[in-house]
Parts: structure tokens; C-alpha cells; sequence
């Protein structure tokens, strides 16, 4: 059941801007314990779950767009050209297979290509190809077989992979877990808080546009008016070949990241030692981690308001941001054990406290 859920989250389509589909299943999957819901006007939703109505305002938020790319022109041949949506290294987008969703909701199969290399020159072949000189081939024949099949600028593309357990290990491959595994973070922790009780008013869901500068994650912010904020995402896993211990020395399997430092923010002083304290305390598994370029939602959380207290735990993932990213699914347990930790011992006089150690 829990592979069910995982998969079908990753492989559902939305970039940044045509989040729907992950939306409508958020909805979906929730509805039995989300007392309502909140939408901004930019496409966030959080269900909220009161357990104390005097409780503090807690937001936990996954984001739900992936990187992909959109429709930029049809050629007359009948071949796409497309713009990226969310950071690609070029090196990883050519010959791959790709979903283009039409406004309708119909779905067409394409491969990205470009000039092989036995015409291009020595120098050249020695140089990463790049996006603008690629394209998808579709099998088309002609831009207007292109327009009757309802495909027109502006329509998403996405990663098409087939999600699985790899060789029956626990390690997962996905096209999308940046960022369905947070998605199903929030889903699960839901659960528990209504089976479980809690002190708080929860306000636990995903925000709009990550991928393309935190967007969502200000007027979401703007929405909740939380007394503390955690995201809930991905982060950079280091335990493969060639990756310095100075960039990444987190390894899969080992737990959830509490990121202490990224491009985008400088967590919270009070809610970090809070936050390690309650993991240690559980014995829950977790890894300090930093990034060196490139944020999550706190970094827009944690500047709304007056300023949010607000701090990142993330799933380490390898290959981020390309059509083969890996997970281990018990580093995805335990951040919903430390997720659902974390709300069991927030109260007023804890946020208190977490407040008054910035």
C-alpha cells in the first residue's frame, strides 16, 4: 500500500504553474481527516487539522511541481522546441523520454534529440549539447498533425520513467520525488495527527512554483500567518562515486537531513536545536546537511510575515533533477516519524521558547 502511494504521487505530471493533478490527488488522499482546506490564489493547498483551537499555528509544506520543461514552438516539421521549467543540467535531458500533457488533459509520448555527434566537430563533441539547440520528436510528420493533436505552446512536459523498487532492495526510483516524497510526508503525517492527537492547528499540504524561485511558499506563508514553518523536500545525497565529503556526506539509508545552511536561508536557532533535541530524544535517525546552491520553501517561509521561524528537513535523493532519481524508503519513514514527533511535542509554551532562541 505504502508503494502504491509512492508511485502514484511520482508519477503523476506537474511542473511549476500545472500542479493539478497533484493537487486533485492531495485532496483525494486526505479527505478523510483534513478538517478543511486552504488554496491560495497561486494554486498551494493545505488541509488544516485542529487539535487544540488555542493551539499555535504550525505549517508543514512540501512543494508539489517537479522540473520539466514547456511547449516554446512547433516546427514545420513537426518537431517541439521547449524552455526548461526548474534547473536541468543539459548533460541529463537528451535522449530521454518525455510526457507532453495538452490542455485537455491528453498525453502524447516523445523522445528529446538533437544533432548526433558523428557530424558534429571534434571540439564540439567534446561540449555538453545545449537545451535550446535540442528538441522532441513526437513521430510527427508536420506542425499541423502537431496542432490537431491539441498540443500548443505553453503545454507541459515532464519526465516519463516507469517508477520501481529496484531489485527488490529498498532503494526506489521515481522521476519526481522532488518533491512527491514530501507530498507523501504530508499525507502521512496528516494521519497520524488525526489519529493521534496533537496540540497544535496544523496546517500540513504543499506550495506551488519551488522550482522556479519559492514562489508559492510566499503567499501560502502569507495565507497560513504560522508561528513556525518546516518544509518538508529533498536534499543531496553524497554517497556515490566521485562526490567530495565537502560538498555532501549524506548517505541514503541513514535518515532524514536537518538542513543547517543553504543558499536560500540560515534556519531558525531555536527551532534546529528544538528540532535535533526531539529527533535524539525518539531515537530517530537524522543527518545535518548543507547546500551550497539552491533552497527550499524556508527560504521563503522564514521571510514572510514578521519572520517565521522555519527550518528544512529533507529526503536525501540521488540524481536530483533529471528522469532517474533514487530513494531509500526507510530515510521516507523515518522523516514521518520525525514529522509526527515533532508535532506531538509542539504546544504554546514550546513555541515560546523556540521563539525566544532566534
Amino acid at each position: 500500500m505504502e508503494d502504491a502511494l509512492l508511485f502514484k504521487l511520482t508519477e503523476l505530471n506537474g511542473i511549476a504553474g500545472n500542479e493539478g493533478q497533484i493537487r486533485q490527488a492531495f485532496k483525494e488522499e486526505t479527505k478523510e481527516w483534513a478538517d478543511d482546506y486552504l488554496e491560495d490564489g497561486l494554486g498551494s493547498i493545505f488541509a488544516h487539522h485542529v487539535g487544540n483551537e488555542s493551539g499555535p499555528r504550525i505549517m508543514m509544506a512540501a512543494h508539489m511541481d517537479e522540473v520539466g520543461f514547456m511547449v516554446s514552438q512547433i516546427t514545420d516539421k513537426g518537431f517541439i522546441k521547449f524552455v526548461p521549467i526548474g534547473g536541468w543540467w543539459s548533460q541529463v535531458v537528451l535522449a530521454q523520454q518525455v510526457t507532453i500533457t495538452t490542455r485537455e488533459g491528453k498525453e502524447y509520448r516523445g523522445v528529446t534529440g538533437s544533432k548526433p555527434p558523428h557530424i558534429l566537430s571534434p571540439e564540439a563533441r567534446k561540449q555538453p549539447v545545449d537545451l535550446a539547440d535540442m528538441f522532441i520528436d513526437l513521430g510527427a510528420s508536420s506542425k499541423e498533425q502537431v496542432m490537431e493533436w491539441g498540443i500548443r505552446p505553453g503545454d507541459m512536459i515532464t519526465p516519463y520513467i516507469q517508477s520501481q523498487r529496484m531489485n527488490g532492495t529498498p532503494f526506489l526510483l521515481g522521476k519526481a520525488w522532488d518533491n512527491r516524497i514530501g507530498v507523501a510526508v504530508a499525507i502521512e503525517l496528516l494521519k497520524e495527527a488525526h489519529k493521534q492527537g496533537h496540540d497544535t492547528q496544523l496546517f500540513v499540504g504543499a506550495n506551488v512554483q519551488e522550482e522556479v524561485g519559492l514562489r508559492g511558499a510566499k503567499t501560502a506563508t502569507y495565507m497560513i500567518k504560522p508561528d513556525l514553518s518546516i518544509a518538508l523536500d529533498t536534499g543531496i545525497a553524497g554517497d556515490t562515486p566521485e562526490i567530495k565529503a565537502s560538498d555532501s556526506d549524506s548517505e541514503l539509508g541513514k535518515g532524514p537531513q536537518v538542513i543547517i545552511y543553504d543558499a536560500s536561508m540560515i534556519p531558525h536557532r531555536g527551532l534546529r536545536d528544538f528540532v535535533v533535541k526531539v529527533a535524539e530524544d525518539n531515537q530517530i535517525p537524522f543527518q545535518f546537511a548543507w547546500v551550497k546552491g539552491g533552497g527550499t520553501d524556508a527560504g521563503s517561509q522564514h521571510q514572510a510575515l514578521d519572520g517565521v521561524p522555519s527550518l528544512a528537513i529533507t529526503v536525501p535523493v540521488r540524481y536530483l533533477h533529471s528522469h532517474t532519481s533514487v530513494i531509500h524508503e526507510d530515510d521516507f519513514k523515518n522523516t514521518v516519524k520525525l514529522a509526527v514527533a515533532l508535532l506531538k511535542a509542539l504546544n504554546q509554551e514550546t513555541v515560546q521558547e523556540i521563539r525566544a532562541n532566534a
